[in-house]
């Protein structure tokens, strides 16, 4: 920790503590930037109100103007706008910390060894419940069976999501449980991974999961709460002030409002319901500004495809690596429509997940359905936008259609990407550049836990399309590539366009929420290659310190706030 950091540390602590009842506080000698309507400002002087909100915005001649506000010495730290990530998971987050993780794994092999691992050490658990396996990092690329975790655990149920969300893998106790067998039909949008002779292997894909989830015992708002807390603790640390929950159940709105209402949500959520039914129906109508700000429920996220790394992403032509296939559609033309409507009608926008060609273009035209063609005031999402026919491309600012996109999907899917889809079709993936240029929002973000949540991650990979080893040389079709001023942009002003924020959040000016993240190195004159690298020394959420990096974080007296 710097001695700069040291100081700004102990001054911000000491005034904050010490400020009578609604006095000014300005920060003073930083270098700071913020994105703007207008472009990128770089400022050295920030100014809040008792409120939490931003009264200036400028350089050091502030502290003459405002001569009765506490006065923070900076010290030449680093600040930039509170990061938001515009799709994620939050209580998938909280649990990875607590159920089996599996991520990152490199083998078949040592996968199973650690499902055995977590079975000795968790005896009396019923259902094994876990995240993260990924055939293309194994060096035989093929699904997992339930034979292979049978060999190690036959005598409970265990179940395993893909890194991707998109399949499942289970023993033979948890098929049974399911009623899955060999004469078990792929439901509508899913698919039972079958081998030669046409028996289940073990390996569910996307709708047929739920043959499955349906048997694991129910998670109750406790458990969720205590995800949502581990989760929220990760984020701040990592300088995320606003989160998109990309798919809530009706008990997770109730477990977000219970926090609300008790100050437990030290960042800002908007959430997304999950599908146009039920939960909408318990819902009503949109939530906006719940708890202080902290909860948003306007949302609604619907599912048009699978994932292309499990061959569910829905495809206009088939794949290159597998001919007869096209992916899964979860959807006919006139249920899509149908769900877009409601949701619209009932004033909440709608956010749909669409990763292939086909998935995108029926998501549009569902969208132009629904808006009569114009832009609507809802701002309608896709989220992932990952393969898009060319031609399709324009219709995202035609139509007001925000793309809400992850940057690492890029550089974590370019290994297998143009066999999935060959070397023309990948001319409109990850297609960043092209769909800025043509005038669309892009809203930034992860989709944790598929990706890792650390935003850092993400700018890297926005700007330059390379792997966090720095290849390839030049960036993976590098021409798609997002500047930085663009990059912060996507992850903070855009993000909060998207979730109709962007008059309370997403930059540093007056009238707004002074959240905020004093970093250790300039994003905008440090190396590429360092950008992964930044870390967050302070988050700052409307005015409060919510996280601070320690010196010795193994430390017991390390406090790192909210």
């Amino acid at each position: 920790m710097t001695t700069a950091f040291k100081s700004i540390t102990c001054c911000l602590i000491l005034l904050l503590m010490s400020r009578p009842a609604m006095a000014e506080t300005i920060l003073h000698s930083v270098t700071g930037y913020t994105s703007t309507d207008d472009g990128l400002i770089s400022f050295t002087a920030l100014v809040i109100d008792d409120d939490g909100r931003i009264i200036a915005i400028g350089d050091d001649d502030l502290i003459a103007e405002y001569p009765d506000a506490a006065g923070i010495d900076g010290a030449g730290q680093y600040v930039l706008p509170g990061l938001h990530d515009a799709h994620g998971h939050v209580s998938s987050q909280g649990f990875l910390n607590i159920n089996l993780n599996v991520t990152g794994l490199q083998s078949l092999e040592e996968t199973v060894d650690r499902i055995a691992a977590y079975d000795k050490v968790n005896p009396a658990q019923g259902w094994i419940e876990g995240w993260g396996w990924n055939q293309v990092l194994w060096p035989v690329k093929e699904f997992p069976t339930a034979a292979d975790i049978d060999a190690v655990v036959a005598d409970r149920p265990v179940w395993l999501r893909r890194i991707d969300g998109h399949a499942g893998w289970a023993n033979s106790r948890a098929l049974q449980l399911a009623g899955i067998d060999d004469d078990t039909p792929d439901p509508l949008g899913g698919k039972i991974i079958r081998d030669d002779n046409g028996s289940a292997t073990g390996t569910l894909v996307d709708n047929a999961m739920a043959l499955v989830d349906t048997k694991v015992p129910e998670l109750s708002k406790e458990d969720y709460r205590q995800a949502f807390l581990a989760a929220f603790s990760e984020f701040t640390s990592l300088g995320l002030t606003s989160v998109h929950d990309a798919g809530i159940s009706i008990d997770e709105a109730e477990v977000y409002m219970s926090m609300a209402d008790n100050d437990e949500i030290p960042m800002r959520i908007y959430a997304m319901m999950w599908q146009a039914g039920a939960n909408l129906d318990a819902i009503g109508k949109p939530i906006t500004g719940y708890g202080r700000d902290r909860l948003d429920i306007k949302s609604v996220k619907l599912m048009a495809d699978g994932a292309l790394g499990s061959h569910g992403a829905a495809m206009i032509e088939p794949f290159e690596d597998d001919t007869e296939n096209r992916g899964l559609r979860m959807y006919t033309d006139s249920e899509l429509n149908a769900m877009v409507q409601k949701a619209n009608d009932m004033g909440f926008q709608v956010a749909i997940h669409a990763i292939g060609d086909y998935a995108n273009r029926q998501a549009l035209n569902a969208f132009e359905l629904a808006q009569g063609g114009a832009a609507s005031p809802l701002r309608n999402r896709i989220e992932h936008a990952q393969v898009i026919a060319l031609a399709d491309i324009p219709r995202f600012a035609e139509l007001g259609v925000i793309a809400s996109m992850q940057a690492t999907h890029a550089t974590s899917d370019m290994n297998m990407t143009e066999d999935r889809i060959g070397s023309e079709r990948v001319r409109g993936a990850y297609a960043w550049r092209k769909l800025l240029d043509s005038g669309a929002v892009i809203a930034n973000g992860s989709d944790f836990p598929v990706e890792l949540a650390n935003p850092m991650y993400g700018l890297y990979a926005a700007v330059t399309r390379q792997s966090r080893a720095g290849l390839p040389e030049g960036g993976w079709y590098g021409s798609e590539r997002l500047n930085r001023e663009e990059t912060l942009h996507s992850f903070t002003l855009a993000a909060a366009y998207a979730a109709h924020q962007e008059g309370r959040l997403g930059s540093l000016e007056p009238g707004k929420w002074a959240d905020f993240i004093v970093v250790d190195r300039d994003f905008f004159e440090i190396p590429e290659s360092e950008i992964d690298d930044i870390q967050v020394l302070q988050t700052w959420v409307g005015g409060e310190l919510v996280f601070e990096r320690c010196e010795d974080e193994n430390s017991i007296d390390c406090d790192t706030g909210g």
